[in-house]
């Protein structure tokens, strides 16, 4: 019997560390770079090549030119390449219009709403979304425009247009701005 509780008092403490060890992999505790709490994990490739369904140059810029003859008296919105989120030439005097109808009209706080299109995972159009939501703020800042900016991403889970088509798909590839006061 005095060797059954030997065994008992060495087996115990060597079960219980087992069983901590399992239990902080599965929380995610652990010290390596898979368990590090706070970070978010999207493993995914970026998108490499647009469908055959993309827009050509001469198609995107006829839709900013209507997008900037459509209203004078809103913001424009700012589209962007299959995949990026740098801004594009076309961009630059859309910004710089909404810009000077900030300061003139007195806007004190704006949202920058940036999306994606149907094409990835809608984690991946979120990132996306807001990198270009963010290149928007910063061009805007670089204008010295003193509005508050604020920016937030849909990705591809609130589009503005629905239809499978490439004009659709485009207009989903943009920061929207909307007026918060």
């Amino acid at each position: 019997m005095r060797q059954d509780r030997g065994l008992g008092i060495v087996v115990a403490p060597v079960m219980a560390l087992l069983l901590m060890q399992g239990c902080s992999a599965l929380s995610g505790s652990g010290t390596g770079e898979e368990g590090k709490a706070g970070e978010e994990r999207i493993r995914e490739q970026a998108i490499k090549e647009a469908p055959a369904r993309n827009l050509d140059r001469s198609d995107l810029s006829t839709s900013t030119q209507d997008a900037m003859e459509s209203s004078k008296e809103s913001l424009m919105a700012v589209f962007f390449d299959f995949d990026q989120d740098s801004l594009r030439a076309d961009a630059l005097p859309i910004l710089e219009a909404n810009a000077k109808q900030m300061k003139n009209g007195g806007v004190a706080r704006m949202l920058l709403e940036g999306r994606g299109d149907e094409i990835g995972t809608s984690a991946y159009n979120l990132v996306l979304g807001e990198r270009r939501a963010k290149n928007v703020k910063t061009y805007l800042q670089n204008l010295g425009l003193s509005t508050e900016l604020k920016t937030t991403s849909y990705g591809k889970d609130r589009p503005l247009c629905v239809e499978r088509t490439a004009e659709c798909m485009q207009k989903n590839r943009s920061v929207h701005f909307t007026v918060k006061e």
